[in-house]
């Protein structure tokens, strides 16, 4: 009998996996895919490490998981710095003072704050939706440009239909920085997160193509606890009804040529463009091999998102009113199992960043490790 079962070898899993097994407890990993590292996964192509469910860009402030992680992979020195593409028009993100020049011809930051205020007096009341509170935030023209269409094709919800919240904390500067991430500490794995969560599970038993769903009942006797990172309502079989999320579709191609784009990503904030994003892996590790070498071909990702159905990969949890009352009710029912730790973006019906997973995970198995 095992002490813990932990359900996915993403990164929460692969956290919790770590820690109780270097605290002597017996572990066992299971995952339905047929690979470790959950969405963060890489696999080599062309040279190049292919990020297969999407862009992943480390960032954080707690340099607690900074150092953590780096006990399993050192970390190159990207700064993601997007460029978003709104027909044919270049602009700067986050939103500084080269997206005001461009956008005005605005030259210093008192020109650029004196042409937001302006643009700002349109919302006179508090914003009641998204389109409300960018503009209070940015103005018209940015919004228009540089927001709406973008959020409109990832959401699948007209701008005005969007709560304000998910765009409260909307970086604007005025100051020639175009770090996206306002984060200490900023990079992607040398070898790739593969890699990285390899050597997170070395040592720990892992059996992959497993469906923790399917054997249920016959798994949970093998073991005196489960941690469990997939859908909540999957693991009461919906019981009380079915969460919603968006999800993401890439279409991927492999091109005989060195350069494509010139950055890792760029954003298409244009309603008509049917893509959110184009992705250029190869330049999250500047164009270049282990050995330095320059790659002579590139991978690139166009980014369509869509409401999630079964069968689908669930990624961002729309967290309105309607699902967060329905995740409570999941909620009450996970907080009466003795033996059954719910953690993660899917476990918790939360969107996380890759640092708070892991601080999450490590948090956790400080208290498991306490009973």
């Amino acid at each position: 009998m095992y002490d813990y079962l932990i359900v996915g070898a993403g990164l929460y899993g692969a956290t919790a996996a770590r820690q109780l097994t270097d605290a002597g407890k017996t572990v066992l990993v299971i995952d339905k895919r047929n690979h470790i590292a959950g969405n963060v996964y890489t696999e080599k192509v062309e040279g190049i490490h292919f990020h297969k469910y999407g862009a992943h860009i480390f960032h954080t402030n707690n340099a607690e998981v900074w150092n953590y992680v780096q006990r399993f992979a050192p970390f190159n020195r990207f700064t993601n710095s997007p460029v978003a593409n709104y027909k044919g028009e270049l602009f700067s993100l986050p939103f500084n003072m080269y997206t005001f020049n461009k956008m005005w011809g605005v030259v210093t930051p008192e020109e650029a704050a004196l042409k937001i205020a302006e643009q700002r007096k349109e919302i006179t009341n508090r914003p009641q939706n998204l389109e409300e509170q960018a503009i209070s935030l940015v103005g018209r023209d940015i919004y228009e440009k540089l927001i709406k269409g973008y959020t409109e094709k990832q959401w699948g919800r007209d701008c005005k239909n969007l709560p304000a919240f998910i765009i409260k904390r909307l970086p604007v500067r005025l100051t020639f920085d175009n770090n996206y991430f306002d984060a200490l500490y900023q990079g992607i794995p040398v070898g790739g997160y593969t890699k990285m969560v390899e050597n997170m599970l070395s040592g720990i038993e892992v059996r992959l193509g497993v469906d923790f769903l399917e054997h249920k009942d016959e798994v949970m006797a093998q073991v005196r606890k489960v941690i469990y990172t997939g859908s909540i309502d999957a693991f009461y079989r919906f019981s009380l009804g079915t969460l919603e999320y968006r999800s993401v579709r890439f279409e991927n191609e492999i091109l005989d040529i060195p350069n494509f784009q010139g950055n890792a990503a760029v954003n298409y904030t244009d309603r008509e463009t049917p893509w959110t994003r184009i992705i250029e892996h190869k330049w999250f590790e500047f164009g270049k091999d282990e050995n330095g070498n320059d790659l002579p071909k590139t991978i690139i990702s166009k980014e369509y998102s869509s409401e999630w159905k079964s069968g689908d990969e669930p990624y961002y949890p729309i967290n309105d009113e309607k699902n967060g009352v329905l995740y409570a009710k999941y909620r009450v029912l996970a907080e009466q199992e003795k033996d059954v730790v719910f953690g993660g973006r899917l476990g918790e019906y939360k969107y996380y960043d890759m640092d708070q997973v892991i601080a999450a995970a490590l948090q956790k198995s400080r208290e498991m490790l306490k009973c």
